[in-house]
């Protein structure tokens, strides 16, 4: 992974295990490996819990949808939105509280041939645009609805991880003076809420883009974007 640039140490679960919006930024450098394919996460979006915020997918409580957000902290919560995309997130602060930080874009540092294999469908794909948006990063890493629920850390679980496990690393953590924050990318409720965190002048982070109305408002556009109906 990188010749030695990335530390393959894993992130333990206490990491997680604070408020979504001090994970967030704290995760701008880590890498992200699930089988072959590893992302060093260049962009990233906090949700806060029930009640708390209203972008958040709990924000109206526990849902067989939104379950593992009440899990454990370190697993991966992975959906499905329009109909089309997966997204990954990773939970956030103790079991019960519903929190999560959306992996929005990286730059994929190992299996790079795989990623482009999942992503190019015939077609070529520049490296900065593998993983770069939360749907290309889902499908770079080979996630899908079968992952949700996935741990991501080392400590504490099983022996014998399934050789598909996903785990969380090191990594190389970002300069504290190249990282960025602003509003959260398409949602429409607490839409200036500044949990968007970024690494400055990274070619993988992807576009900021302002919420649309769309006329099917039902559907969720991140783990931000609850149902308006």
């Amino acid at each position: 992974m990188g010749s030695g640039e990335l530390s393959s140490a894993a992130l333990p679960r206490s990491f997680f295990d604070r408020p979504s919006h001090e994970v967030a930024p704290e995760l701008l450098g880590r890498v992200l490996v699930h089988g072959a394919v590893a992302v060093r996460l260049t962009e990233v979006e906090a949700y806060g819990g029930p009640g708390e915020d209203p972008a958040a997918h709990t924000y109206r409580g526990r849902t067989p949808r939104n379950a593992v957000m009440f899990g454990p902290p370190g697993h991966l919560y992975v959906y499905f939105t329009y109909g089309m995309h997966f997204c990954a997130n990773l939970v956030c602060l103790p079991e019960g509280s519903g929190s999560a930080v959306l992996l929005r874009a990286g730059e994929v540092v190992a299996g790079t041939e795989l990623a482009r294999a999942r992503r190019s469908a015939g077609r070529p794909v520049a490296d900065r645009d593998l993983a770069r948006g939360p749907a290309r990063l889902a499908v770079a890493l080979g996630l899908l609805r079968e992952h949700n629920g996935l741990d991501a850390i080392l400590e504490g679980s099983p022996t014998g991880r399934p050789r598909e496990s996903a785990t969380m690393r090191q990594g190389r953590p970002a300069d504290p003076a190249t990282i960025r924050s602003g509003p959260r990318t398409g949602v429409s409720t607490a839409k200036d809420t500044p949990w968007r965190f970024w690494i400055d002048g990274d070619p993988t982070v992807s576009p900021y883009r302002a919420h649309v109305p769309r006329r099917r408002s039902t559907a969720a556009t991140s783990v931000g974007e609850v149902p308006s109906s």
